[in-house]
């Protein structure tokens, strides 16, 4: 009796945790695209100090409270580069989209990530895609779709960058998601599977913005101070570290 009770309310735990992160994680856009309009901070120098500002919260607070959480595991550091990896490039799509989209537009789109993380789910997890969950990707994309304004050719033509962009930053989405899967079956603490993530897609970040010849106008710069002594644009960047990205 004790077992099948605690099945639903595991599952409705999972559902709340769901929601909650996902509403934190919805004002993520919001301040992305106050620094960006603002300062006309560049995306990738954005999201490198947002990563690296999460990664230093959290190595701070398991130093002082959690010190075994600072260590992964040896068997676990090549995964732990390729999560940083997946991390970073989704960073980067989704900042872009949101230079592109503006934050409503590009937060739906990066949602489009639960119609692929079903469909990644079910070939390399072998998880069920039943009626229910088809039609649920149907109208995931469907909403894309209007949201993004796709239905129209003449947005294809003004915004093909910000279209694809956004739908690119939705997979790279659901890959993250798929990798945090993974590294719970690793036996990765949540946590240090956090920390570390972030840490190596800061790192990986910094490393893209040396790119900047190469990339459009705007997007990535080697000048890291950017907002200088701007002290309100420093508040707003900690924040978005801090609460919707490390809560979310």
């Amino acid at each position: 009796m004790t077992a099948q009770k605690s099945a639903p309310s595991r599952f409705t735990q999972g559902y709340m945790i769901c929601l909650a992160g996902t509403t934190l994680w919805s004002f993520t856009a919001i301040f992305i695209r106050y620094l960006i309009v603002t300062y006309q901070m560049p995306a990738l120098v954005l999201a490198a100090w947002r990563d690296l500002l999460v990664a230093l919260a959290l190595a701070a607070v398991f130093i002082v409270f959690r010190r075994p959480l600072l260590h992964p595991g040896r068997q676990n550091l090549g995964f732990m580069l390729v999560y940083g990896l997946v991390l970073a490039l989704f960073n980067s799509l989704w900042t872009i989209s949101v230079v592109y989209n503006g934050a409503a537009v590009s937060t739906v789109l990066a949602y489009s990530s639960a119609a692929f993380s079903a469909v990644l789910g079910w070939r390399l997890f072998h998880e069920s895609l039943g009626m229910s969950k088809i039609i649920a990707v149907i109208l995931s994309l469907t909403g894309c779709v209007f949201v993004s304004g796709a239905y129209d050719p003449a947005t294809w033509q003004l915004n093909t960058l910000g279209i694809i962009t956004g739908l690119l930053s939705g997979l790279a989405f659901a890959a993250y998601s798929l990798m945090g899967k993974t590294s719970s079956r690793r036996g990765i603490n949540p946590w240090t599977a956090l920390l570390y993530s972030f840490l190596i897609a800061g790192l990986m970040l910094v490393v893209f913005n040396f790119f900047e010849a190469w990339l459009p106008a705007g997007i990535a710069s080697t000048n890291f101070l950017w907002l200088g002594n701007a002290w309100v644009g420093w508040l707003v960047l900690i924040y978005l570290a801090w609460l919707p990205t490390i809560g979310g």
